[in-house]
C-alpha cells in the first residue's frame, strides 16, 4: 500500500545521490539525524516501496544508507520517511511454516504474519541472551549419514561447516541433513538462505511441504538476485529468530547456506562505500563482521543453537581469507573434494582434510572412537599405497599391502550413500543408516570379514 510520505508527521529527508545500492539522504538542519541501523522508506514514481537502512553519518546533515531493494526508478529529491526503529523480525509461533525476507515480511503468498512480538535484528552478542552459561553435557545428533555420523559427529550446540567449491554438493548435503533429522528432533529448525539461488529455495520449500514438515520449520531468504544489503542482513535476521527460541529454552537447528555469500555481500558494500580494502582484497571489517554474526550463535543449560553452515570455497582455495575467517568459530570442518565427485563418491567428503573436535571418546564413547581412528588410519595408509599403485600397478605390491588396499577401497565405497534428496537425479532410493549399523559395518570390514567380497558390492549401499 502506497503512502504519501510528504504528509506524514515523522521527520523526512530528501534523496541527493544514488550509487547502486548506496543512497545518500539529506535532512534539514533542525531535524535530528536517524540513528545507525534505523530503517527508512522511500518510494519510486510508480509507488514501489524501497526500504533503506542507515549505515553512516558522513556529516553535513547527510545519512548514508543501504537500499534493501532495487534502486532503479528512484528520483532525486524523493522524500524519505524515517521509522525511528531498526529492522525488526516477527518471532514466536506465528512464523512456523512461513517463508520470509530480511524485513520479516512473508514471501509465500499466504497473507500477513500476525505475531504479537517483533525483535530488532541488530543486537550485540553479549545482550542477545538471557542465559549465558554453556551446556555441561554433549549430546550427539544422529544424521543417518554414515560418513558424518562416524567421523564428524553432529553435537547439540556445536557449529559444523560444510566447505566446498562450486558444484560439490554443499546445498544437497544441507538438505539431506535437514531431511534426516527434522522429523526426529523435538526442537526448531530455521533455514537461512544467504545469497543462494531461487531454485534451491523453491526446491527446499516444496520438499518440506510434501513431507508435511513445514509446520516445524522457519524459512528465510535473501537471494542471489537481491541487493548486497539484503544478502548481508538476512544472516542477522536468522540468528535473531534463533536467539528468541533459545531464550524460550528451546533447542534450535540453524542452517546457513551460504556463509561466504554473507562475506561477499559485506565486501560489495565496503567497496561501494569507498573503504580501502585490506591486503587480501576483502573488506577491512571482515573479522569484525564475521565475529558479530558467529558470536551470536551459542547455547545455554536450558537450550541450544546447533549451526550447520555451508561455506563456498572460491577456486577450491582453502586459504581464501573469507573461508579462513570462519575456521575459528567451527567445531567441525567437513571439506568436500572435487576428486571425490569426479570418482562418483557421494557424499564427496575428504576425511583426511576434514576434522572434528567432537570425535572424542568422552563424547562419542570408546567403541565409536576406536573404530573411527582405525578407519582414518586405513584411509591414510591407502593414500600412500594409491600413489604407488598408480605407478607400478596393484599386482606389484606385497600381498599384505594388497589386502590392506582392498579393505580401504571397501571402506571408501561403504561410506558412500544414496540421498533421499537426490532420488530424482540418481534414480536410487535414499538410505538412512543408524550409527550402530555404520560402526558395525566398518568394524566388520576392518576385521577382514568381507575380504572375499568384491569392492563394487559396497558402492552406494545402506547398511551391510
Amino acid at each position: 500500500m502506497s503512502i504519501d510520505i510528504s504528509e506524514t508527521t515523522r521527520p523526512t529527508g530528501k534523496i541527493i545521490a544514488v550509487q547502486g545500492p548506496i543512497v545518500d539522504v539529506r535532512f534539514p538542519e533542525t531535524t535530528p539525524l536517524p540513528a545507525i541501523y534505523e530503517l527508512m522508506f522511500t518510494y519510486t514514481y510508480d509507488k514501489r516501496r524501497v526500504p533503506l537502512e542507515v549505515i553512516e553519518h558522513p556529516g553535513g546533515g547527510i545519512v548514508r544508507c543501504i537500499a534493501l531493494a532495487q534502486t532503479h526508478d528512484i528520483q532525486r529529491n524523493a522524500f524519505v520517511e524515517t521509522t525511528q526503529k531498526s529492522i525488526e523480525t516477527p518471532v514466536g509461533d506465528a512464523v512456523f511454516g512461513r517463508l520470509m525476507n530480511v524485513l520479516g515480511e512473508p514471501i509465500d503468498n499466504k497473507g500477513e504474519i500476525h505475531s504479537p512480538q517483533k525483535l530488532p535484528i541488530h543486537t550485540p552478542a553479549h545482550l542477545s541472551m538471557k542465559i549465558k552459561r554453556q551446556p555441561l553435557k554433549s549430546e550427539v545428533l544422529e544424521t543417518g549419514m554414515k560418513m558424518i555420523d562416524l567421523l564428524f559427529p553432529l553435537v547439540k550446540g556445536s557449529k559444523t561447516g560444510l566447505l566446498g567449491g562450486a558444484g560439490l554438493g554443499k546445498t544437497i548435503l544441507v538438505m539431506e541433513i535437514i531431511h534426516n533429522i527434522v522429523e526426529k528432533i523435538k526442537g526448531i529448525t530455521i533455514f537461512t538462505g544467504i545469497g543462494e539461488r531461487i531454485r534451491e529455495g523453491n526446491e527446499l520449500y516444496f520438499e518440506f511441504k510434501q513431507g508435511n514438515l513445514l509446520d516445524k520449520v522457519i524459512l528465510l531468504f535473501g537471494q542471489m538476485n537481491e541487493s548486497p544489503g539484503v544478502r548481508f542482513e538476512i544472516a542477522q535476521t536468522g540468528v535473531t529468530i534463533a536467539e528468541y527460541f533459545l531464550n524460550q529454552e528451546k533447542d534450535v537447528l540453524l542452517f546457513c547456506d551460504n556463509v561466504f555469500r554473507f562475506v561477499q555481500a559485506g565486501s560489495e558494500l565496503s567497496t561501494l562505500l569507498g573503504r580501502t580494502p585490506s591486503e587480501t582484497g576483502y573488506q577491512p571489517t571482515l573479522l569484525a563482521e564475521m565475529s558479530a554474526f558467529q558470536e551470536r550463535i551459542k547455547s545455554s543449560y536450558q537450550g541450544s543453537i546447533t549451526a550447520i553452515e555451508a561455506v563456498y570455497i572460491p577456486a577450491d582455495d582453502l586459504s581464501d581469507p573469507a573461508v579462513v575467517s570462519t575456521f575459528g568459530y567451527l567445531n567441525s570442518l567437513i571439506v568436500l573434494s572435487r576428486e571425490k565427485v569426479q570418482a562418483g563418491l557421494y557424499p564427496a567428503i575428504d576425511p583426511l582434510v576434514s576434522s572434528s573436535f567432537s570425535l572424542d571418546p568422552d563424547i562419542v564413547g570408546q567403541r565409536h572412537y576406536k573404530i573411527a581412528m582405525e578407519v582414518l588410519k586405513i584411509l591414510n595408509k591407502y593414500e600412500e599405497l594409491r600413489r604407488i599403485v598408480a605407478v607400478i600397478g596393484v599386482e606389484e605390491i606385497s600381498k599384505e599391502d594388497r589386502l590392506f588396499y582392498e579393505r580401504a577401497r571397501k571402506l571408501i565405497f561403504f561410506l558412500t550413500q544414496p540421498f533421499f534428496t537426490g532420488e530424482l537425479y540418481t534414480g536410487k532410493k535414499g538410505e538412512y543408516v543408524t550409527l550402530e549399523k555404520t560402526i558395525e559395518g566398518c568394524e566388520r570390514i576392518c576385521a577382514g570379514e568381507f575380504d572375499k567380497r568384491s569392492v563394487d558390492s559396497f558402492y552406494m549401499i545402506g547398511a551391510i
